[in-house]
């Protein structure tokens, strides 16, 4: 199986962790291919696994990925992946994480799952943003959400909403969140959005800081298209694209719609969205108990 393992900078307290994984690889037999930006990092800690090739650029043939990090690793392994179809196990050495979600004392089992391909493909969608006259440079795609965004600390902007065409409304706010239901556990669920199951055919539309408290997150079906112009005094505003962000000018309008392709995330059979819920956000925990 050709595996291909993409990371960042982590501390010297995950050594060991990170050596386990690549012992593990080497035990089951694995044709091993390092992000080559990962491995430099790999060497300047003194750790050098065994390996078959470097990954250089956004072209490589694997079966499988893994991010070797928290949810934020896991996004920037999606965007090099891309639209090369290729499934991504989520390997969390960070803290909360709900794409990286196999914890350090998984890795042995869940690897041992993945060379017996005994696991579930589940399929994310992604976000599209178009611009007229003024691109968004890069990856103009989105795992978890598109935030429209005020500049710098001074007065809110104005984001004029439409849906298929239909005006919606002008949020007044320092931003708007558009989330896909992975979306819904990060930047959106911090504005008080709603957490929507991963299979949902969904779009969350989550205003940050409104002026008028009537104003609340909407929740519409994947296959709308999301129309926005904004003001700003200033003339500029931020878009932010799973935190890849960018300065626009005011006027210009925006498109989201659903993607045309959808990232393919590997999880255990026995991992649920609902158990994730439970531990991460641990609810029905009582903090009383010990």
């Amino acid at each position: 199986m050709k595996i291909g393992i993409f990371g960042r900078e982590y501390k010297a307290n995950k050594q060991k962790i990170v050596m386990r994984l690549f012992d593990k690889l080497h035990q089951l037999q694995a044709e091993v291919y390092i992000d080559s930006r990962f491995h430099d990092f790999l060497l300047r800690m003194g750790y050098e696994p065994q390996f078959n090739g470097l990954l250089e650029g956004d072209d490589f043939d694997l079966d499988v990925a893994l991010s070797v990090g928290g949810d934020g690793t896991f996004l920037r392994t999606a965007a090099r992946i891309n639209k090369q179809n290729i499934p991504i196990l989520g390997i969390n050495i960070g803290r909360l994480g709900f794409l990286a979600d196999i914890g350090s004392d998984e890795i042995e089992d869940t690897l041992d799952e993945l060379f017996r391909h005994y696991y579930k493909v589940e399929e994310r969608t992604l976000l599209r943003l178009h611009t007229d006259n003024h691109d968004f440079h890069g990856y103009n795609y989105a795992l978890n959400e598109i935030a429209i965004l005020k500049r710098d600390t001074s007065s809110m902007i104005t984001i004029h909403t439409l849906l298929n065409g239909e005006y919606l409304t002008s949020y007044q706010a320092d931003g708007l969140v558009i989330a896909t239901p992975t979306g819904s556990t990060a930047y959106s669920m911090s504005v008080n959005g709603p957490i929507i199951v991963p299979q949902s055919n969904s779009i969350v539309l989550s205003p940050v800081a409104p002026h008028s408290l009537n104003v609340r997150p909407l929740v519409i079906p994947d296959s709308y298209t999301i129309s926005l112009r904004v003001e700003s005094r200033n003339e500029f505003f931020l878009i932010s694209l799973d935190g890849r962000s960018e300065v626009f000018p005011t006027g210009i309008v925006l498109r989201v719609n659903k993607a045309d392709y959808t990232t393919k995330v590997i999880k255990r059979y026995n991992h649920t969205f609902y158990q994730t819920l439970c531990e991460k956000l641990m609810w029905g925990a009582d903090v009383r108990m010990k």
